[in-house]
C-alpha cells in the first residue's frame, strides 16, 4: 500500500482515539487489504490487536477484564462474522467500527475522478500486495481513465519502468514462450485478461474470437511485412493485416532497433519464419519486391541466393530497383539482420569487384603501371584477400545463414573467382610488368627502396619510429592507411618504392639500412658497407653508425612493455627501426601459409594500436611505415604446369621464385636481369626470375604462399608517413544515445531512455549533456534534462538513465518538425538532433 494511504488511515484513526474516554475501535478487513500495513500504523493514544477467527471469547475476557483502560484498534483480516456465529457483537454495541475501503483510497489518493472508482474496485485484487500497489503508483500516470489505469496494472505486473501498453506487449514477447507465458498467465490472475486483448486491438488492430500471443505476433509481422513488400502480400496472410500499420510498424522499428530488445527480437522472427513456413511462401516472389524489407532473415537468405547467381553467370550489371550489386550488399548488410549476413554480403562485395577485373586491360610502360596500380589495381588485390579472409570466417563459424545451397554457390564462386584472378589479371599483369621492366631506365623516376634512409631519413629533425612490418605488401599497408585516417589526431599520406630484386627479406631489410654500398657475398650473405647486417645487432650497429642516438628493436619484444619501460627504450633517441613480422611468419611456413590472409588482418591491427600506444606513452609524433618486400596468394594449390623446371648450377642462389647464378637461365618464360644493375654496383650474377606467377620446381617450402620474384605485389613497397597532433591527447568524451529509436511524441510527459555508450577509462572522459526538445523555430518546448556521463561500469545495463520530458501545454502542428537535441552542457555544443513528430491526442491538456 502507498504510504499516503496509510498517512490518511493514521490520521482518521488518531482523531478518532482523541479524549479522556476510553474507546475501543473494531477494523474488519473483509480482503484482508491491510493486513501487511497495520502493524506499520502509529497511533498515538491507542494499541493494535490483531483479532484472529479462533480467539473471540478470549477476545473479550482480554478487553473486559484483563486491559479495562487502554484504548484498542482491533484488526480483523476478514468479514465481520453474521451476529449469530459472533460472539463480540454486544461489545460492537458500546464500541464503534471503522471502514477503510482501498478503492476509495486509492482513487482519493491518486485524485482519480470519481467515475473511474468502479475501475479500480474491478481490479481491488491487484492492490492487496504492497509491490504491486507501489509500482503502479511509480508509473506517475498523468490522466487517470479506464484505458490508461488497465495499461498501468499491466504495466506494474510486467515491472515496466514506464506506463506504455507497448512496452507491457514487449515485455510479453520478450518472455518468448508463446504459449505457456508466465507474463499472461499473471494477467488472467488478476482478471486484466480481457483488458488486455481490447488494449491489443486498440493500439495494434488486433482481433480474434480466440486471441493467441502467436496470432498477435503473426499479425504485427504479416503487417511490417505488407508495409514494405513492394507487392501484393500472400493470400493466406490477409486475415493477418492490421488496420493499425503505423503502430505496427513504430513498435517493431523500435523493438529490432532497440539496443535491449533487438535480440529477442530475432528469436520472435525466427519462430513466426518456421511456424508460418515465411521462406517457401516468400520465394515466389521476385527479388526486388523484398529489397526495402527486413522482416525475417529467410528474406536476406533469398537475396544471398540471388545476388550468388547473379555473379556465378558472371552479370556483374544485374540490378534491383536501380542499385547495382555492390550498393545491394552495402544497403542489406547495414539493415537488421546485417550483423548476422554483412560477411557474406562482403564477401560478395569483394568477388563482384573481382569479376571486374575479367575485363583487365594493362598498361604498357613501366611507369603506366607503377601509377595504375597505386591508383586502382591494387583494390583487385586487396578483393581477392579479402574474398579469401572472409570466406574462411564463413565457413569456420558455420552461421546459420548459410544454407547448404549458399554453401555450395559460394564453393563455385571461389573457383571462378581463382581463375578470374589469376588468368584474366595476374596472367596479363606480370608479363607486362616484367616486360616494361626490361626496359632502359625503367627504374628512372621511381622511388627505389635501397635510397629509404636517404629519402625519408636523412634530414629528419624529430624522433621517427620506423615500422618495418616483414611482406607488408601495398594493398596491406592501404588498407592501414585508410584506418589512420579515421584517427582525427592523425596525417597520413602513402607511397611506394621499388624493392630489390629479388624480393626477399634479407635483401630488402639491408636496403632499408642507411649505406653507401650494398653487396651480396658469394656465399648470399647480404652486406650494407661491407659489414653484415643479417641479424638485430648487425642492423643495429650499421644504423648506428649513421646515428649514434639510435636503436633496433623487435615488435615482440616491446608490445606488451609498461609506460615507464617504453620511455626508457624511445627517451633520447633519434630513429627507432621496429621490425614486425606476422605475415611473412606464417606465410613462409607451409603448415600455416593458408593463414596468411588472417595475419595481413592482424598485422594491421596491431600496427595501428602499437602506433597509438608509442604516441601516448613515449611521446613520439612520426611513424614510418614500410616493408621489405610484398608477396603473392593463391589460395589454389599449385599444379605441374605452374612449376618451371631449370638446369642450376649447385652453386646458385634457388628460390621458388628467383635463382641467382653466374649463367642466366635460358627458358620460355622466364626474364633475366644484372644483379649489379639491382645493388648498383658492378656484380657480374644474374638473376633469373618467372614473369608470370609461376614458380621454380624445387623441394621443400609452401606452395600458395611466395615472394622474391618480380610482380607489383612483390616489389610494389609501401611507405605510410604518418604525422601524429602533439598537443592532442587520443581521448575522447563519453557520448550518449538514445535506447531505442524514437520518431513521435504522444504524450505530454514522456519517458525516454538514454545509455552512455562506453564506460569512463583511460581514454573516455566524462562529460556533461543538456537535453531536451525544439521547435522548428529553436523554441523549447520541454524541461531540460542533465545528463551525467560519468559511469565506468562495463555492464551497458547500468549506463542507462531515464529521463522525464514534460512538454508545454499547447497545440502542436503534426505537419511541422520538432526536434530532440542533446548539447554538451561545458560547450554548449550540439552532438545530436533528430527529428520527431507531435503527436498529441489531447493538446492543451495532459492526456494518456
Amino acid at each position: 500500500m502507498a504510504e499516503l494511504n496509510l498517512k490518511q488511515i493514521t490520521e482518521k484513526l488518531n482523531k478518532e482515539f482523541t479524549g479522556n474516554n476510553r474507546k475501543l475501535i473494531f477494523w474488519y478487513d473483509d480482503n484482508a487489504d491491510f493486513a501487511e500495513d497495520i502493524d506499520t500504523l502509529e497511533l498515538q493514544n491507542a494499541k493494535i490487536y490483531h483479532l484472529k477467527k479462533n480467539n473471540q471469547f478470549y477476545t473479550k475476557y482480554f478487553l473486559e477484564c484483563v486491559d479495562t483502560t487502554t484504548n484498542y484498534l482491533i484488526y480483523a483480516p476478514f468479514p465481520k462474522p453474521d451476529i449469530k456465529d459472533n460472539h463480540l457483537e454486544d461489545t460492537l454495541l458500546y464500541s464503534k467500527r471503522f471502514l477503510a475501503d482501498r478503492a476509495s483510497l486509492i482513487v482519493l489518493d491518486l485524485k482519480i475522478e470519481e467515475q473511474f472508482k468502479d475501475v479500480i474496485k474491478k481490479y481491488i485484487k491487484f492492490f492487496a500486495s504492497k509491490k504491486r500497489t507501489k509500482r503502479f503508483y511509480d508509473l506517475e500516470i498523468s490522466v487517470y481513465n479506464q484505458d490508461s489505469i488497465e495499461t498501468g496494472l499491466l504495466c506494474a505486473l510486467c515491472r515496466a519502468r514506464v506506463c506504455s501498453f507497448e512496452e507491457v506487449i514487449r515485455i510479453i514477447f520478450t518472455e518468448f514462450d508463446l504459449n505457456d507465458n508466465k507474463w499472461l498467465a499473471e494477467i488472467e490472475k488478476y482478471n486484466l485478461t480481457e483488458a488486455f486483448w481490447r488494449l491489443c486491438y486498440q493500439y495494434f488492430g488486433y482481433k480474434d474470437a480466440n486471441p493467441s500471443l502467436e496470432r498477435f505476433l503473426m499479425t504485427m509481422f504479416a503487417t511490417y511485412t505488407y508495409r514494405y513488400m513492394q507487392a501484393d502480400i500472400p493470400k493466406d496472410w490477409k486475415d493477418y493485416i492490421s488496420d493499425k500499420a503505423g503502430n505496427v510498424i513504430a513498435f517493431l522499428d523500435n523493438t529490432m532497433n532497440n539496443r535491449l530488445y533487438k535480440g529477442a527480437y530475432d528469436k520472435l522472427s525466427a519462430y513466426i519464419e518456421t511456424k508460418y513456413n515465411v521462406s517457401t511462401t516468400l520465394a515466389n516472389y521476385p527479388p526486388e519486391a523484398m529489397l526495402e524489407c527486413d522482416t525475417f532473415l529467410c528474406i536476406d537468405q533469398l537475396i544471398l541466393k540471388w545476388l550468388t547467381e547473379r555473379l556465378l553467370a558472371e552479370d556483374t550489371g544485374a540490378m534491383l530497383n536501380n542499385f547495382n550489386i555492390t550498393q545491394i550488399c552495402d544497403k542489406r548488410s547495414k539493415m537488421h539482420f546485417g550483423e548476422m549476413t554483412k560477411n557474406i554480403y562482403n564477401l560478395l562485395d569483394s568477388s563482384y569487384h573481382l569479376l571486374l577485373s575479367a575485363n583487365y586491360k594493362c598498361q604498357n610502360s613501366f611507369t603506366e603501371i607503377w601509377n595504375a596500380y597505386q591508383s586502382n589495381d591494387w583494390q583487385i588485390d586487396y578483393h581477392y584477400r579479402h574474398f579469401h579472409f572472409i570466406y574462411g570466417i564463413i565457413m569456420a563459424e558455420a552461421s546459420v545463414s548459410i544454407s547448404n545451397d549458399l554453401a555450395n554457390h559460394l564453393e563455385q564462386l571461389k573457383t571462378l573467382t581463382e581463375n578470374i584472378y589469376t588468368n584474366e589479371y595476374l596472367n596479363k599483369q606480370l608479363p607486362a610488368w616484367n616486360n616494361a621492366l626490361q626496359a632502359e631506365k625503367a627504374f628512372a623516376g621511381i622511388r627505389l627502396q635501397r635510397n629509404f634512409y636517404k629519402d625519408y631519413l636523412d634530414n629528419s629533425k624529430e624522433r621517427t619510429v620506423i615500422i618495418i612490418s616483414d611482406a607488408l605488401r601495398y594493398e596491406v599497408a592501404k588498407e592501414l592507411f585508410i584506418k589512420m585516417q579515421d584517427n582525427p589526431n592523425c596525417s597520413a599520406k602513402i607511397t611506394a618504392m621499388l624493392s630489390t630484386l629479388p624480393s626477399y627479406t634479407r635483401l630488402g631489410m639491408a636496403a632499408l639500412l642507411p649505406h653507401k654500398t650494398l653487396s651480396l657475398a658469394e656465399d648470399f650473405e647480404v652486406f650494407a658497407d661491407n659489414q653484415p647486417c643479417n641479424n638485430m645487432l648487425n642492423r643495429q650497429n650499421i644504423l648506428k653508425s649513421y646515428c649514434p642516438n639510435s636503436i633496433c628493436v623487435q615488435y615482440d619484444d616491446i608490445k606488451n612493455l609498461k609506460k615507464n619501460e617504453l620511455r626508457e627504450i624511445f627517451t633520447g633517441k633519434e630513429i627507432i627501426y621496429v621490425y614486425h613480422n606476422q605475415i611473412d611468419a606464417r606465410g613462409d611456413k607451409a603448415n600455416t601459409e593458408d593463414e596468411v590472409f588472417n595475419a595481413c588482418a592482424e598485422a594491421i591491427n596491431e600496427i595501428a594500436d602499437f602506433i597509438k600506444r608509442i604516441y601516448i606513452n613515449a611521446n613520439t609524433y612520426r611513424f614510418i611505415i614500410t616493408a621489405d618486400h610484398g608477396f603473392i596468394y593463391k589460395a589454389n594449390k599449385l599444379s605441374e604446369s605452374d612449376k618451371i623446371t631449370a638446369n642450376i648450377d649447385i652453386t646458385s642462389f634457388i628460390n621458388r621464385r628467383f635463382i641467382i647464378a653466374n649463367q642466366a637461365i635460358k627458358q620460355e618464360g622466364v626474364h633475366n636481369m644484372r644483379l649489379g644493375y639491382v645493388l648498383n654496383n658492378d656484380d657480374k650474377r644474374v638473376i633469373s626470375y618467372p614473369i608470370s606467377s609461376n614458380v621454380f620446381k624445387v623441394s621443400g617450402g609452401g606452395q600458395n604462399y611466395v615472394h622474391g620474384g618480380s610482380s607489383p605485389q612483390e616489389m610494389l613497397v609501401p611507405v605510410i608517413e604518418i604525422k601524429m597532433d602533439r598537443y592532442h591527447m587520443d581521448t575522447k568524451l563519453a557520448s550518449i544515445a538514445v535506447v531505442s529509436i524514437l520518431n513521435k511524441i504522444t504524450n505530454l510527459i514522456t519517458a525516454i531512455d538514454f545509455m552512455q555508450i562506453d564506460p569512463v577509462s583511460d581514454t573516455v572522459k566524462a562529460a556533461n549533456y543538456k537535453i531536451y526538445f525544439i521547435s522548428e523555430d529553436n523554441e523549447k518546448i520541454s524541461n531540460e534534462n542533465i545528463f551525467i556521463a560519468d559511469k565506468r561500469d562495463s555492464d551497458p545495463q547500468n549506463r542507462i538513465q531515464r529521463m522525464n520530458f514534460i512538454f508545454k501545454s499547447q497545440k502542436y502542428d503534426k505537419t511541422k518538425p520538432y526536434y530532440l537535441v542533446i548539447v554538451n552542457a561545458e560547450t554548449n555544443i550540439e552532438t545530436f538532433r533528430q527529428s520527431i513528430i507531435m503527436d498529441l491526442a489531447f493538446s492543451g491538456d495532459f492526456g494518456f
